[in-house]
């Protein structure tokens, strides 16, 4: 199949395979014409891009999975383990996005949101800068 018939059947941009090509995620066979033709075993790993991106993996950790997903004599816990590094991050990156909403709600709670020239948002903002 062609390049445009991959995009759609993946869910990914044509962009993005050819992306995907040039680090060498993927190597799709090449019609007579020079065209690339994506077989159904490539469209099976860009699938495994898509979901794998789509979870949060970057280019590196997707490279990681699709090793392990090669390898038929791979171990189950390499993968758990980069599942779990993963989770981990994001739970930091939860963390974070918690603190930061609170901040933002006390900030906005605090502020009358009136004509006043007083603003608690932007004396808060100033305060937390300087500590």
């Amino acid at each position: 199949m062609n390049i445009s018939e991959a995009a759609q059947h993946s869910g990914l941009s044509a962009k993005a395979l050819r992306y995907y090509e040039s680090i060498d995620l993927l190597s799709p066979g090449r019609a007579q014409n020079g065209y690339r033709d994506y077989s159904d075993a490539d469209l099976e790993i860009l699938r495994f891009i898509q979901r794998a991106r789509a979870t949060g993996f970057s280019v590196d950790e997707v490279r990681e999975l699709l090793s392990l997903y090669r390898d038929p004599a791979r171990h189950s816990r390499d993968a758990k383990a980069l599942v779990e590094d993963k989770l981990g991050h994001i739970e930091t990156q939860l963390r974070s996005l918690r603190e930061m909403q609170q901040t933002l709600r006390g900030l906005a709670e605090r502020c009358a949101g009136d004509e006043s020239p007083q603003c608690a948002i932007l004396e808060g903002l100033s305060h937390h800068a300087a500590k």
